[in-house]
C-alpha cells in the first residue's frame, strides 16, 4: 500500500490519518538521556527540540543553513498574505495543532478552510504556526550555519563532527532531508546497518518546484495535469489567493517529480517566459497581457534540501525502515522518517519527532 492508497483507505473507513500514536518498543542502551543533538531545524527537528524541552532534557539543534523552517519557507513581501514556497496544505484534521503544541494550557485558535482534499490556512502558514508556537521554546538552542559531516556513535557518547568542530551527546536525532543522506553528505561511524542503507538509497525523491504569478485580474481556473505514469509526479495550477483576505489575483504552480524538470532546468527571464507562454496557450494569451510579477522556488537548488520530497508511491515497508532508530543512539525525524503509515507532510514530520522522543525516554 502506498501513501495515496493509505490516505484514501482512511477516508473510506471514516477515520483520520493517525498522528501521535503510542511509540513501539526498541532496544535500549541502558544509559540516561541528558543531552541530545538534533540535526536539522525543519518541522521534524523543531518538533523534536520542542518535545525534549517539555521533558526537561537538554538539546542543541544544528542547522546547516542560516534560517529555520526547512520546506516550510514562506515569502511575506510578495502579497498581502504569506506565500507558501514549500509546505502549504493541512493534510489531516485541525486537531493536529493542539497535538503538536502538546499542552492543554496553550490555546490554539487558527482559521482554516476546506480546500479538497485537504485544508488551507487563512492569511497564515505552517511556518507561522511553528514560529508562533514551537520556535519560542527552542530558538536559543539553534546553531545556524552548522554543517554536519560525520556522526560517530560507536562509543558511549555520540560524537557529531561539523565543519567547525565536534560536539558530544547521549543521543542524536537526524532530521535532514532524505537527499542529504542519499548523497552521503553526512557519514556514519560505524556505517548504518545495510537494511537502513538500502532503504535510504532505494527511495525516489521527487524534484520540487513552486511558482506564484500575480495578474491584474483572475482569468484562470484550477487545473490539474494528467501525469503518465502517475508515479512520475504531479503538476497543477491553482488559485493561490483562494480563501485569503486578499483582493489580489495570484496563480500558483505546484509540480514535483518528472514534470518539474522543465521548470527546474530554467531560470530568470527564460523561466518566467516559459510559464507565461504555457498559460497563454491555455488562456488565449491573457497571461502575458495581465502579468504583474512572479516569485519562484526551485527546491532542487537548495543546497541543504536538494529536492522536493519523497514520492507518494514509496513502499510503506521501506518507509518504515527509514524511521527506525539505530542502536538506541541514532534517531530519525522528519517527513521521510515515519512508521510507514503516512509520510512527507508536516504533520507526519511532527509525529515522527514524537515517536523518536518517546522511544528515547521510554
Amino acid at each position: 500500500m502506498n501513501r495515496k492508497e493509505f490516505i484514501k483507505m482512511c477516508g473510506i473507513l471514516g477515520i483520520g490519518v493517525p498522528v501521535f500514536g503510542a511509540s513501539s518498543g526498541c532496544e535500549k542502551a541502558g544509559l540516561p538521556v541528558k543531552k541530545v543533538i538534533i540535526i536539522g531545524a525543519g518541522a521534524g527537528g523543531l518538533s523534536a527540540g520542542y518535545l525534549l524541552k517539555q521533558q526537561g532534557i537538554d538539546f542543541e539543534i544544528l542547522e546547516a543553513s542560516s534560517a529555520y523552517g526547512g520546506r516550510m519557507k514562506i515569502s511575506t513581501d510578495f502579497a498581502d498574505f504569506p506565500i507558501p514556497l514549500g509546505a502549504e496544505w493541512i493534510e489531516t484534521g485541525a486537531g493536529i495543532f493542539d497535538e503538536i503544541v502538546n499542552d492543554s494550557s496553550v490555546p490554539v485558535n487558527l482559521t482554516t478552510i476546506p480546500d479538497a482534499p485537504d485544508r488551507k490556512f487563512v492569511n497564515y502558514s505552517w511556518f507561522n504556526f511553528f514560529e508562533d508556537y514551537v520556535v519560542p521554546s527552542v530558538s536559543d538552542k539553534i546553531t545556524f550555519n552548522a554543517i554536519v559531516e560525520n556522526i560517530n556513535y560507536q562509543g558511549d557518547e555520540v560524537v557529531v563532527t561539523t565543519q567547525n568542530g565536534q560536539l558530544t551527546a547521549d543521543r542524536v536525532i537526524v532530521a535532514v532531508p532524505l537527499r542529504i543522506l542519499q548523497d552521503g553528505d553526512i557519514t556514519f561511524l560505524p556505517a548504518l546497518p545495510q537494511v537502513k542503507q538500502n532503504a535510504i538509497t532505494g527511495m525516489r525523491v521527487w524534484e520540487g518546484f513552486k511558482a506564484f504569478f500575480e495578474f491584474t485580474d483572475n482569468f484562470y481556473d484550477d487545473m490539474q495535469f494528467e501525469i503518465i505514469p502517475e508515479t512520475d509526479g504531479e503538476k497543477w495550477y491553482y488559485d493561490a489567493a483562494f480563501g485569503q483576505n486578499s483582493a489580489k489575483s495570484i496563480l500558483g504552480l505546484f509540480t514535483v517529480g518528472t514534470p518539474a524538470a522543465v521548470y527546474t532546468s530554467r531560470s530568470g527571464d527564460d523561466l518566467r517566459d516559459f510559464i507565461l507562454a504555457e498559460l497563454d496557450g491555455i488562456y488565449n494569451g491573457q497571461a502575458t497581457q495581465k502579468y504583474v510579477k512572479h516569485i519562484v522556488q526551485n527546491w532542487n537548488d537548495e543546497p541543504f534540501i536538494k529536492g522536493g520530497y519523497m514520492t507518494d508511491y514509496a513502499d510503506y515497508s521501506q518507509v518504515a525502515k527509514l524511521g527506525e532508530s539505530v542502536q538506541d543512539k541514532v534517531y530519525f525525524a522528519g517527513g521521510a522518517y515515519t512508521d510507514g503509515e503516512d509520510w512527507v507532510s508536516i504533520h507526519t514530520a511532527a509525529r515522527s519527532a514524537k515517536v523518536a522522543v518517546d522511544k528515547m525516554i521510554d
